[in-house]
């Protein structure tokens, strides 16, 4: 007596076998060798496509055991349709007659294995090693799923954090429009008043420090205001993205170039904001840290997808630069972009770095010149006038 064999018989593990055989001889063979390696087996034979089908569509399998050459309605058959409407089984080759390199073709095409009909003692193995290999990838599938649902939902609260935080930058901004630069201005008007009506010399230089002091104090707020909420946006990404460099320029006294392919382009809601942020936090990183005697700015639209390059030709990142913990920057330009389907990709070397923002657009149209005015690159469009 065999204690393994005896072991194997007590087990009772239940298979339900698919078998697509027209031989009923073999199919009892197999089962007869499957049943002494210990499994209570429940198998259906079925000749047919249409028999095979309903059985998949009408029972629950384990496995899916199958003849290479059965008339009228082959194993490579029998496998696409398992692979194209079927459930996810197992799938398994038993076959009188089947050269080699068709088995490999089986497999590469998902068969699980394959087994010649004159070497049953290896059926019930290569069955448990199908089906537990079968259980390993639906695992997988799941786990990938998850991940995948995790992942979009992080995408969308990220999103919508992303969304909340504009919106309440655009609410503070109206509120110092609205109440910060109308009380200044206005508070400026006075003392202009006090200054024309007042005669004593000492008035006169306590209007004049005081009026200075106020348009340091206008200033701050417009530069506040433009950070929370880009007013030149109205206009558009192109005069946007020229009034930014003009602006960066005369701060850092860089030369900086702006470039593109269209004077105008109409883009879905939310990428104009996503490429301004993105420029915006580009060109502050480059006067933080690059000491770049040269800036280039290129916006081009083409095959479909946005494209926002800065570059410039500064001391560059290292690679400890860009996998650091706490490179938050870099971070939040991925995940910026990523609120709108697009990505980022950082080069860098010895002759600077380049951030290329790039965007695959479905509604975006470049259009032929068509500003009614040109763009005042002196104008700062979230002022509130001079006096």
């Amino acid at each position: 007596m065999n204690p393994a064999h005896d072991r194997a018989r007590t087990t009772h593990e239940v298979l339900r076998v698919l078998h697509l055989e027209d031989a009923e001889v073999d199919h009892q063979m197999a089962c007869a060798h499957l049943q002494r390696a210990g499994f209570e087996l429940q198998a259906l034979r079925v000749e047919t496509e249409e028999q095979f089908r309903n059985a998949l569509a009408h029972s629950s399998w384990d496995v899916v055991l199958s003849d290479f050459n059965v008339p009228g309605f082959t194993g490579a058959q029998a496998l696409e349709v398992l692979k194209r409407d079927g459930p996810v089984l197992p799938f398994v080759l038993l076959s009188g007659e089947i050269g080699e390199d068709t088995a490999v073709a089986s497999m590469r095409e998902g068969a699980s294995d394959y087994l010649l009909k004159n070497n049953m003692a290896r059926l019930a193995p290569a069955i448990r090693n199908a089906i537990q290999a079968n259980r390993d990838r639906l695992a997988r599938l799941q786990s990938d799923s998850e991940l995948a649902a995790s992942r979009q939902r992080m995408a969308e609260l990220a999103q919508h954090l992303q969304t909340s935080i504009e919106m309440e930058r655009a609410a503070i901004a109206r509120e110092i429009h609205d109440d910060v630069g109308g009380s200044l201005t206005a508070l400026k008007f006075d003392l202009a008043w006090i200054g024309r009506h007042a005669s004593a010399p000492e008035v006169q230089v306590r209007v004049a420090n005081a009026l200075e002091t106020l348009d340091q104090a206008i200033g701050a707020s417009q530069r506040i205001m433009h950070n929370l909420r880009p007013a030149i946006l109205e206009q558009g990404l192109v005069p946007a993205l020229q009034w930014m460099t003009s602006r960066f320029e005369r701060r850092s006294n860089a030369p900086c170039q702006f470039r593109s392919t269209h004077e105008s382009i109409a883009l879905p809601v939310g990428v104009p904001l996503v490429a301004y942020r993105f420029a915006q936090e580009a060109l502050t990183n480059i006067s933080k840290h690059a000491g770049a005697t040269r800036v280039v700015v290129d916006l081009s639209l083409s095959a479909g997808v946005l494209s926002l390059e800065v570059s410039d030709n500064g001391r560059g990142l290292r690679p400890d630069d860009l996998t650091k913990a706490r490179s938050f920057g870099l971070r939040g330009l991925h995940q910026r972009a990523s609120t709108v389907g697009g990505w980022v990709d950082v080069s860098s070397g010895t002759e600077g770095t380049t951030l290329l923002l790039s965007v695959p657009l479905k509604e975006a149209k470049a259009h032929e010149p068509e500003l009614t005015r040109p763009v005042d690159r002196e104008h700062d469009p979230s002022g509130w006038g001079e006096l």
